[in-house]
């Protein structure tokens, strides 16, 4: 993997495709939209700017992107009947292919005024990326990326999803290694420069089960609690890590000043 300059080059493109799109996107998630609205606008922007959306007809799925709404733990489908209302809060997951390399990344946003333990779940969950992200470097093992996350989360009350997790991605949407949000140090496959993948908790704030939807894509949390994830895609360097798909805005995590 020590030739890698190139992939990443490439890799820096797609996830910058991918993250401007959700900078795009921020000023037009408000109150009184759909999320196909979202969904239409994130396809544009990324076809106008030589990109492709990758979750568009993969294994069947008929959008641009996923809409996650409130109790909806991941791949929520877009709709034109389901309208955006105050206290909502929804996670829309972005990714673009590029020059055949994939750049993958959510953000969760805030409508209007949010109850204070959403706000809070919000927070924990972009922390707990964070402090998995932060780790990185050759020699960690993929096992202490979900002890950083889980141990953080369930500290703060709230806990990890296990039906879903990070991914490895480079010309491949989903590829090995399979990157988990809970786990123990010392475990797992050591991580090597070159890499690439996504580190991207789903963190609920009641128990960790999960019900799916009959559309097949959709999964709630089964005791209808709510969910919140962020997402990033990574690349491992000699000494450490480098992320791809930063805002050039500086979004972090809502509000979105």
């Amino acid at each position: 993997m020590s030739n890698y300059k190139e992939k990443f080059e490439k890799m820096r493109i797609a996830g910058k495709l991918a993250a401007q799109t959700l900078d795009m996107l921020t000023e037009y998630i408000k109150e009184g939209i759909t999320t196909d609205y979202i969904d239409k606008l994130g396809y544009e922007f990324i076809r106008d700017n030589g990109g492709y959306s990758a979750p568009l007809y993969y294994r069947g799925f008929k959008k641009s992107l996923c809409t996650s709404l409130n109790h909806v733990i991941c791949h929520g489908v877009p709709s034109d009947k389901r309208i955006l209302e105050e206290g909502d809060a929804v996670n829309v997951d972005v990714t673009a292919i590029i020059n055949e390399h994939y750049g993958d990344t959510s953000r969760m946003f805030c409508i209007g005024r949010t109850a204070i333990k959403l706000n809070n779940l919000i927070d924990v969950t972009y922390e707990s990326m964070m402090k998995g992200i932060k780790i990185l470097k050759p020699g960690v093992r993929l096992g202490d990326i979900g002890n950083e996350i889980q141990t953080y989360v369930e500290k703060n009350g709230f806990s990890v999803v296990r039906d879903f997790c990070g991914h490895g991605i480079s010309t491949t949407f989903h590829e090995s290694p399979n990157i988990l949000h809970y786990g123990t140090k010392n475990t797992g496959m050591e991580i090597k420069p070159g890499m690439t993948f996504t580190v991207e908790p789903m963190i609920n704030a009641g128990n960790y089960d999960v019900k799916m939807l009959n559309d097949g894509w959709t999964a709630v949390t089964k005791d209808k609690s709510l969910s919140a994830q962020f997402e990033h895609t990574i690349g491992i360097t000699e000494n450490g890590y480098e992320i791809f798909t930063e805002s050039a805005k500086g979004y972090s995590k809502p509000p979105y000043i």
